[in-house]
């Protein structure tokens, strides 16, 4: 079987849970490296064993031997990234935000319609076993969600990453934090989003957004889910989804999964693997040699973002 050659751009936190993870996936392989901090990206190109790192994406594009592109760049780089790769000719998988704004988003879905490339956004909830094990549930007709509630939880007073590093670029709860939540609560329910609300606390002087926020979403049949963020968290982080339903309750912590008593659920069986990233990362690499639409896919995470967009429109008027 023909090995799959990725170029990955971007080396901070995620771009190396992406390297971690396509380490144990024998159909693909990275054969390029892109940085903006060349000394960093030869440092770690040295370390997995990649030959080729660059600090310049154009050129890494040009390489023939790159199938396909994952992105795990600042945000506000993710559609014009996005963008370029599908014009190149290559496959393309973007971290999540697609964009930090809809009109972005909606211009890299009619250019992979355009050019019928795999385009997959990193809505990575879709695929942790936790709440894969939630969906098949859904599925299989055996719980219906009544209710999410979502706590989204971080101490980022200052600009960091999630390994605690300096970074250039600013976070944001709404377009980042946020768009995992309601995705997630679309593709559980199966429904879209027909009325949402959101306030959010005050702007952060130096960092030019707000740190708290709180969001209402209801779903077309009924279910709601209320989302709350905040940056000035000084406690446990991360993000805590329980799900409320007609026959149980259940909270989902990342890879993990318990019921309202706080008891385990076997996730063992669910998938290959308990990485979410990983089997993020082997939904594209099999959806471009399947030549089909992969989950998470530009089409199918389109409405997020028009969520998205009609919440920021409520808080700009405030």
């Amino acid at each position: 079987m023909k090995q799959i050659k990725v170029a990955l751009v971007g080396t901070g936190a995620f771009g190396i849970k992406h390297l971690d993870a396509i380490k144990n996936i024998d159909d693909a392989e990275v054969v390029a490296l892109v940085s903006s901090k060349i000394d960093s990206v030869k440092k770690i190109a040295e370390e997995y064993a990649v030959e080729h790192y660059s600090n310049n994406l154009d050129d890494v594009l040009k390489m023939p031997e790159v199938d396909c592109v994952i992105l795990c760049t600042p945000t506000h780089l993710h559609a014009e990234q996005t963008l370029k790769c599908l014009q190149a000719g290559k496959h393309v998988e973007v971290e999540i935000p697609l964009a930090d704004n809809l009109a972005a988003a909606e211009q890299v879905l009619k250019v992979q319609q355009q050019t019928n490339l795999v385009a997959m956004v990193g809505h990575t909830r879709r695929f942790n076993p936790s709440h894969q094990w939630i969906h098949q549930q859904v599925k299989q007709n055996k719980f219906h969600i009544q209710q999410m509630d979502v706590q989204t939880y971080f101490f980022r007073r200052t600009n960091i990453n999630a390994l605690g590093q300096p970074r250039s670029w600013t976070d944001h709860l709404l377009w980042h934090h946020a768009a995992h939540t309601v995705d997630l609560f679309q593709y559980q329910t199966g429904s879209k989003v027909v009325k949402a609300n959101a306030i959010q606390g005050p702007i952060n002087p130096e960092l030019g957004i707000a740190m708290d926020m709180s969001i209402q979403l209801l779903a077309e049949n009924g279910a709601i889910c209320t989302l709350s963020l905040s940056f000035n968290n000084d406690g446990p982080i991360g993000t805590f989804f329980r799900y409320i339903g007609d026959t149980g309750t259940y909270i989902a912590r990342y890879d993990d999964l318990v019921n309202g008593k706080e008891e385990k659920i076997d996730l063992t069986k669910v998938a290959v693997s308990p990485n979410g990233i990983e089997l993020q990362d082997r939904e594209f690499f099999t959806a471009i040699r399947e030549g089909r639409e992969p989950n998470s896919s530009v089409a199918q995470v389109i409405n997020c973002y028009r969520v998205l967009a009609d919440l920021e429109k409520q808080l700009n008027n405030l």
